[in-house]
């Protein structure tokens, strides 16, 4: 199922997540695509929590990003997330984030695949799950 679901949310970059010449650490940015997914999905209205209540998980199978600028200390970044389609047992999200005067520091891709709690084995997106969307592509 084809998506498209954008949403954005706001991230300050801490002291302690840069480095010596306070530029963002790059692997911090994987944290901040996190952020980014668990706000998106919480603005349809479901959180991790809940669907781990509800015996799924979502761990990532794929992540990719490539670096244009660097974030750095106290900057205010801004993510963009988009669902771009559930197929199957995986989503798939794409992210920018960009710094305060809208330059595009980064672009990342990442796969994560709906499992069972309880066999750790792949499994469809839940119903409940994908009705969301098709309301939101209403």
């Amino acid at each position: 199922m084809e998506i498209n679901f954008k949403h954005i949310n706001s991230i300050r970059v801490r002291y302690s997540e840069t480095d010596k010449m306070g530029y963002c650490y790059y692997g911090n940015y994987a944290s901040f695509l996190e952020v980014g997914r668990v706000e998106a999905l919480r603005s349809l209205g479901v959180s991790y929590r809940s669907l781990e209540e509800n015996g799924v998980m979502m761990p990532v199978l794929e992540f990719s990003i490539k670096y244009f600028l660097p974030a750095k200390y106290d900057d205010l970044l801004f993510v963009h997330t988009t669902i771009t389609k559930v197929e199957g047992t995986r989503i798939y999200f794409d992210y920018e984030i960009f710094n305060e005067a809208d330059k595009k520091l980064i672009f990342a891709q990442t796969t994560l695949v709906f499992v069972s709690a309880s066999t750790m084995k792949p499994i469809p997106a839940p119903k409940e799950f994908l009705d969301l969307f098709k309301n939101e592509n209403k």
